[in-house]
């Protein structure tokens, strides 16, 4: 493992970290093979500080944040989350620790039960907490919405009677009602118009000031991670290939498909033209990866080492590190 030393008081380390999904086939479904979507990953997450996960749709982005959930079991590696290795506690001991880790999906009205009211869903999460009056309850759920923005008028009201927008908010209120350290942000604003991601991404910042949060940020959009993230991971097909503080990554990005990413972001000014850099090729099946490296099939920098051997991570300074022996030497 060699992960960037960006902090002496990590809230979630991981290690090596896999998962492999088998492939069945056949009448009696036999595993022929597996999908290496995580594939001895490395990062760590620093108290009160939000780490990016980047990359495109399929990378191993949204399997990484359930496995630090435990809500997959990873096949190897390690998660350590507040000095504790939760990789090997059973369900039963990783039951008490699920209040301080949270997630916010990306469709914010199918994490919401359309029979309850927005108040009732928060309620769930103080019941957990041991707050067994409901007046008490009632009255926190109310302070709760009025914190993320939304009336505590509107805790009477059913999911469907709410904008995109506004049900994003309420998934982060409930997140909220059992007082997590860590939230998982899983494409939390992909699914909303530009002008509500930016409310939405203010507002969790804000809430991370305030609350002292710990985000994991997972999106495909380079742009918003760059707002939100103190650091940045750029993840291809199971592996990182560059991890940096995000003002280091944008000014100084080094992987291939780190300046490819960079390169899509459009510009403010239309006058000022710059270079796109067009992948070739797609995406090579996680099933059947090519040998060598991961992205050597679209790489302008291929050379024959980078098709015939495993390529490990570089580390450019103390707190960047770079999947790619091209671009150091």
């Amino acid at each position: 493992m060699d992960l960037p030393d960006t902090s002496n008081n990590p809230i979630v380390k991981v290690a090596g970290l896999k998962k492999y999904f088998p492939v069945h086939r056949g009448f009696f479904q036999r595993a022929i093979g597996w999908i290496k979507a995580v594939d001895g990953v490395d990062f760590q997450i620093d108290q009160g500080k939000t780490l990016g996960l980047v990359g495109e749709s399929g990378c191993g982005k949204s399997t990484i944040g359930r496995l630090i959930l435990r809500l997959l079991e990873p096949d190897g590696g390690r998660i350590i989350y507040q000095d504790r290795d939760i990789s090997v506690l059973s369900q039963d001991e990783i039951k008490p620790l699920r209040k301080e880790m949270q997630i916010i999906f990306q469709d914010p009205f199918g994490s919401l039960n359309p029979r309850m009211t927005i108040g009732q869903s928060i309620e769930e999460g103080l019941r957990t907490l041991g707050e067994k009056g409901h007046a008490e309850r009632k009255i926190k759920a109310g302070k709760l919405l009025e914190m993320v923005g939304i009336g505590s008028s509107a805790a009477d009201r059913y999911p469907h009677e709410f904008s995109g927008g506004q049900r994003q908010r309420i998934g982060i209120a409930r997140a909220l009602s059992v007082q997590p350290s860590l939230i998982i942000c899983d494409e939390p604003v992909s699914a909303l118009d530009v002008s509500i991601q930016a409310q939405i991404i203010n507002l969790l910042q804000e809430l991370q000031s305030k609350l002292g949060l710990s985000y994991l940020f997972i999106s495909h959009d380079l742009n918003v991670v760059g707002y939100i993230s103190d650091a940045v991971a750029v993840m291809y097909l199971g592996h990182i290939m560059e991890h940096a503080p995000a003002e280091e990554l944008y000014d100084n990005p080094l992987h291939p498909y780190t300046l490819a990413l960079l390169s899509a972001i459009p510009k403010p000014e239309p006058d000022n033209r710059h270079e796109h850099k067009v992948l070739i090729g797609d995406v090579p099946s996680p099933f059947n990866p090519p040998p060598g490296c991961k992205f050597q099939g679209r790489c302008p920098l291929v050379e024959a080492r980078c098709r015939e051997e495993e390529i490990g991570v570089y580390r450019v300074n103390e707190k960047h590190t770079v999947r790619c022996w091209k671009v150091i030497t």
